[in-house]
């Protein structure tokens, strides 16, 4: 079954790409009485490899998030719905920000208010026509198990590193939520389907609700140009790595183009968590950070969200936040009182019980403050639900209570906690009279409440009269704010404290008082310069700009899909790149007469994952096999010394073997070794050896194995992250201390090795071929098949000897990798089980053949 975007099989099986305008002009509702998925496979042939040729008149991008940017509400006589745009939410904003001339932005998203099921049609087209909104409709019980159950009873907790090490504390893994939370996105990725252009569409996931629709869009489109951006934090691998479902959730988000983060803090656990648990590397080239997958690259954007400039000027402008702002004033400050200001959600997270504790402690210590200083809460509703939001509530009250019956007196109450629901202009009013404001959660994604607060502060001319400020007057601004939440390292002039250090909370807000005019002043200065620039529009177009980038190698690559269920992915490679068969390899075997056979050892005849690494006696036999054929020349190339190769191939008398990446070479058993380069002076080794001893024993795991030419640090058995930091010092090390020595010190899949300069295993490939050339041999067949970096040298020389004399020149060449990756080889199998196969079908050709 292919996707539904796909009307007219006949334009599918021509090649011609369906009239996406014309269709999504016409959205169907998705069936509403969604079940529970209990196979998490679709039929493989809806994966779609597209045709990359299309044109469109407009860019445009999908925007998908689990809530709409809309508000929805009942007509007064009952029938029917009148819809607004949410002008708060984050992605009206965001499209605000990208400019409507240049991108036409469409959301796909649920609704706030549950539509009945015989309303859906006529509501979607509204949505679609009016607002270009496709809503999501979800049956309420699996939208309850979805959202409420696993995303903020499971994923929500942990992500704000809560571990339900009990009941009480955060939800127990339950598989059936996490099975509505896969439901829910497969519905969402249905609704894509129905407007998508994925030739041409950006398609932009928000937030930890849909963390599994970039494996469902992948699996439908190999080529959507797809990026995710994670509003909350991601936890450190020690956390994540106790979800059950740990490895599905980082698959499905490796199936994007960019995934987005507000901090390096929130990327480095990401990278952390795919290095341990799927065993990916990153590197960053040019400023940008990218993680090999399977061929693609996938990008990580690191870039804290803004807020929207216009919209918080044009309320700072309203008559009524004037109005607000002359009543506080004669409420707090004509009374002699300064006003501290706390806005959060009422939820577990937000530390707001620490910030009461704070103000308590403050009062406490500096009896001074007491009558003068003012803490406003205002305490949003909880957007999720369950016991712990009513206990938070239940503290809340009680701390307040209890400080206003400590310390109050008549006409002042220490602390003012607004708990119901403020329009935004009254808010903004607070942040205009509050002298400082305090946020101190104890963990949170990004929060914007201090960047709304310094645009506040700033004001305007109107707002200065009614303060009584001069319209030159500098203005000034006080942020204390918790080391915890994402926005802290953006603010460098705020006061950084931990909000579970009461002590430390309630000092700083002292220090906020007392500070001078001045130092505030300057603060406030360089607070509003960078939030003023890095507003919500400069967040959305560096993120498009970079998706853009890392999806322009698409039309290049050849695509397909491996993998079933949440394991799918897609692999990416040069369309020139192509497995090797058996049948082509056999029939150019028997073409030929005179063949150059070149076998790394290590990960392509031994699996990297054996302990024992001696060849066995079927590798003996195939060896054997082709060594007997008199026109077969075959070498084994290794990284492993001459003394071991020597001691586990005896019985292969006429296999060539060169060691240590080619240092040493001997092209049967019973002549002598010589070297490939001229004797090297290993003297080097008396400054390389302590340097590498000293990262031994500070790297629990890691040893150094000492060759006759060369030494290499092996961490493979180490911490993988302790390990690759290691390894980059020692490499720095060391590069430094052999700066006038004949040797080159490089890094490769977990090992730091020294070697002579001029060892490669390129070289002993151009020594093999000139050595045939100069015995009037020159090959018409060569075979070189190697797995990892080093084995990129054979495959060059092997590859530009094509044009030259020591190739005969109508020569069938293969140079094979191991698994499908970015390699210069144009062949690959997918792992040591292959090669073995291949090369056990041309051992039987082989025998054949001498028989003959």
């Amino acid at each position: 079954m292919v996707s539904r975007s796909y009307s007219n099989l006949l334009e599918l099986a021509s090649g011609e790409s369906p009239s996406f305008e014309r269709m999504s002009r016409r959205i169907p509702r998705i069936m509403t009485v969604a079940g529970i998925m209990s196979d998490l496979d679709d039929d493989r042939s809806e994966s779609v490899c597209s045709d990359p040729s299309s044109s469109v008149q407009r860019e445009r991008i999908i925007i998908v998030a689990n809530q709409l940017p809309i508000r929805a509400q009942r007509k007064s006589d009952g029938k029917g719905w009148i819809f607004s745009w949410d002008e708060n939410s984050l992605l009206l904003q965001l499209r605000d920000g990208l400019g409507d001339d240049e991108i036409e932005v469409i959301y796909v998203g649920c609704l706030k208010e549950e539509i009945h099921v015989n309303e859906q049609d006529e509501v979607s087209h509204i949505l679609l026509e009016t607002f270009k909104c496709v809503p999501t409709f979800l049956p309420p019980d699996l939208f309850s198990r979805y959202y409420h159950g696993f995303c903020k009873q499971q994923l929500w907790p942990l992500f704000h590193y809560m571990l339900p090490l009990s009941p009480d504390l955060g939800g127990r893994f339950n598989r059936s939520l996490w099975q509505a939370y896969v439901s829910v996105n497969k519905i969402f990725a249905d609704r894509i389907m129905e407007v998508i252009n994925p030739e041409d569409d950006f398609v932009w996931v928000h937030d930890y609700h849909l963390m599994v629709l970039p494996t469902f869009l992948r699996k439908r489109f190999n080529r959507v140009k797809l990026g995710f951006f994670l509003h909350s934090p991601f936890p450190s691998s020690e956390i994540y790595k106790t979800l059950p479902i740990r490895e599905e959730l980082l698959r499905a988000l490796l199936n994007s183009d960019l995934i987005g983060f507000h901090t390096f803090d929130y990327a480095r656990h990401f990278l952390s968590c795919c290095s341990r648990m799927l065993g990916l590397t990153y590197e960053s080239k040019r400023g940008y950070i990218g993680l090999e997958y399977y061929g693609r690259t996938v990008s990580i954007k690191i870039l804290p969200v803004g807020i929207h400039m216009d919209q918080l000027q044009s309320v700072l402008s309203l008559t009524e936040t004037e109005a607000k702002v002359a009543e506080l004033i004669k409420k707090f400050r004509n009374q002699g009182k300064i006003m501290l200001l706390g806005v959060d959600d009422m939820d577990i997270f937000k530390g707001i019980s620490l910030k009461l504790l704070a103000m308590e402690q403050l009062l406490v210590q500096h009896p001074e403050w007491q009558g003068k200083v003012v803490l406003v809460q205002i305490a949003n509703p909880a957007r999720g639900r369950g016991r712990d939001v009513k206990e938070v509530q239940a503290e809340t009250y009680s701390t307040v209570e209890r400080i206003n019956q400590t310390f109050g007196r008549p006409g002042y109450d220490p602390v003012v906690l607004i708990d119901e629901p403020l329009k935004f202009f009254e808010r903004i009013a607070y942040y205009v009279v509050a002298e400082c404001c305090l946020v101190t959660a104890v963990r949170d994604g990004m929060n914007l409440i201090p960047y709304e607060y310094i645009i506040s502060r700033q004001g305007n001319d109107k707002l200065d009269n009614v303060l009584g400020l001069e319209p030159s007057s500098m203005k000034k601004s006080m942020l204390v704010v918790s080391e915890f939440i994402g926005c802290s390292p953006s603010l460098s002039g705020a006061i950084r404290v931990n909000p579970w250090n009461i002590d430390s909370v309630a000092d700083a807000m002292d220090c906020a008082l007392e500070m001078a005019d001045q130092e505030k002043q300057l603060r406030h200065e360089k607070h509003y310069r960078y939030v003023s620039t890095h507003d919500v529009g400069y967040w959305a177009r560096s993120f498009l700009q970079d998706l853009e980038r890392t999806c322009r190698e698409h039309v290049r690559r050849r695509c397909w899909g491996i993998g079933f269920g949440l394991s799918f992915r897609v692999v990416a490679l040069d369309p020139n790149f192509k497995k090797l068969s058996m049948e082509h390899i056999v029939s150019a075997y028997k073409r030929t007469t005179t063949r150059a056979i070149l076998l790394d050892y290590d990960g392509t005849l031994m699996p990297q994952g054996s302990i024992d690494k001696s060849p066995n006696s079927k590798t003996i036999d195939i060896l054997n096999s082709l060594c007997r054929d008199k026109n077969n020349m075959v070498l084994l190339v290794s990284a492993r010394s001459r003394s071991k190769l020597a001691e586990w191939f005896p019985p292969c008398e006429k296999l060539g073997i060169a060691a240590e990446h080619g240092y040493f070479l001997r092209l049967r058993r019973d002549v002598e070794w010589e070297t490939c380069i001229p004797v090297a002076d290993c003297s080097w080794k008396q400054i390389a050896e302590p340097v590498m001893k000293l990262y031994t024993e500070t790297t629990d795991g890691s040893t150094i194995e000492d060759k006759e030419t060369a030494l290499v640090w092996c961490y493979e058995d180490a911490d993988p992250d302790f390990g690759s930091c290691q390894a980059k010092e020692l490499l720095d090390h060391l590069e430094s201390v052999l700066t006038n020595e004949p040797v080159t010190v490089k890094s490769g899949q977990n090992l730091v090795e020294v070697k002579p300069q001029g060892v490669s295993k390129g070289v002993v490939a151009k020594r093999l071929l000139s050595t045939m050339q100069e015995r009037g041999m020159s090959p018409d067949f060569v075979l070189c098949i190697g797995d990892d970096r080093s084995d990129e040298d054979m495959f060059e020389v092997i590859s530009s000897s094509m044009t030259g004399p020591t190739i005969a020149p109508s020569a069938e060449v293969f140079a094979c990798t191991v698994g499908k990756k970015p390699s210069k080889a144009k062949y690959y199998l997918d792992d040591t089980v292959e090669i073995v196969r291949l090369m056990q079908g041309l051992a039987s050709v082989a025998e054949q053949m001498v028989t003959v």
